[in-house]
């Protein structure tokens, strides 16, 4: 594959050191990524064809509602798509005297209340660790709602396949394969994201969501995320890849010796210079109540700040747009001629 932008292991090298101690699928080209079994299927409850000039202005707007750590809840297309779930409990990798993280503000948020009307008709994972892949949130979900549709990657097959009880809908996409999601005229892209272990083995998911009715007109897709500013340069540029809206850290974190767990500032740029970004939100992923012996030895590099003037100078028609946890972030898109 590819050299990434970065050498970042993101929240990779914090777990490894924790550790010492129905549906349509096509696939784009994807450089050298090794072909994986395909997709399992997930149920379209509805169609793109026939979409009026009415509904496609309504799918051109975008609203994320930030739920702290790299939670989201995202409404594209019709379809609430719940982010990288932490919704049960501190995020701690199995190890809370080494690492133990609770969320700021959302402390009380559970999975009953996102469960609630209107619900959500889609569990997006983008990695395999705890803090996206959280298993005891996975394990709330499930029993509460075996029926959800999961995209996810291969990577986290083990932690869903160990749930006392099982999701039953579940689609594994490797970087490069898409699949529609159900709920409303959406299609999801992976795209490659950190590799987690030796340079032979999978990478890891950022995504990208396209409206089914453009996708034939413009690789011009709504929102590109990816939780640690880790991509594939090469992919996205042969791609042609675009994304109106990007989803991405901006603050760098750090380990001794320039280890990086969560990479941004001018790979951030970088990013939404890639993809043409007309909106940038960043996320927060570190702003977090921790307590650990590993919390003594984590830093942060850049300010969001610097950031926002790095932008401007390399994007300047790009907006900055800083989420409030649990504030829905209303986006209305440009639409397309």
């Amino acid at each position: 594959m590819a050299t990434t932008t970065t050498t970042t292991t993101t929240m990779g090298g914090l777990h490894r050191l924790i550790s010492r101690s129905s549906c349509s699928r096509r696939t784009f080209a994807a450089s050298t990524l090794p072909q994986r079994p395909r997709a399992i299927a997930v149920r379209v409850r509805s169609s793109s064809a026939g979409v009026t000039k009415s509904q496609r202005q309504r799918q051109r707007q975008v609203k994320l509602t930030y739920l702290e750590i790299n939670s989201w809840v995202w409404e594209v297309g019709g379809a609430r798509i719940l982010v990288d779930p932490i919704l049960a409990g501190n995020l701690d990798f199995g190890a809370p005297w080494l690492f133990d993280a609770a969320k700021k503000r959302l402390k009380n948020l559970g999975v009953q209340d996102v469960l609630q009307p209107p619900g959500v008709d889609l569990l997006l994972i983008t990695q395999s660790l705890d803090d996206h892949c959280h298993a005891r949130t996975l394990a709330q979900l499930a029993a509460a709602a075996p029926d959800l549709p999961v995209v996810t990657t291969p990577n986290a097959r083990p932690v869903l396949a160990a749930l006392p009880t099982p999701f039953r809908d579940v689609t594994y996409l490797e970087p490069g394969q898409s699949t529609n999601c159900n709920g409303g005229g959406v299609r999801i892209l992976a795209t490659p994201g950190p590799v987690l272990g030796p340079p032979w083995q999978r990478p890891e998911n950022g995504y990208i969501m396209f409206l089914l009715q453009e996708e034939e007109e413009d690789a011009k897709g709504l929102v590109y995320y990816e939780p640690h500013c880790v991509y594939d340069r090469s992919f996205l540029e042969k791609e042609a890849l675009r994304a109106d809206v990007v989803i991405t850290p901006v603050v760098k974190q750090l380990l001794p010796a320039n280890f990086t767990l969560v990479a941004g500032q001018e790979d951030a740029v970088e990013l939404a210079s890639l993809l043409r970004a007309r909106y940038v939100v960043p996320m927060s992923n570190g702003d977090v109540d921790a307590k650990g012996l590993l919390t003594a030895v984590v830093a942060t590099e850049g300010t969001v700040e610097a950031f926002k003037g790095m932008l401007a100078d390399t994007l300047p028609e790009a907006q900055l747009l800083h989420p409030t946890p649990g504030v829905p972030l209303h986006i209305h898109l440009p639409h397309l001629t």
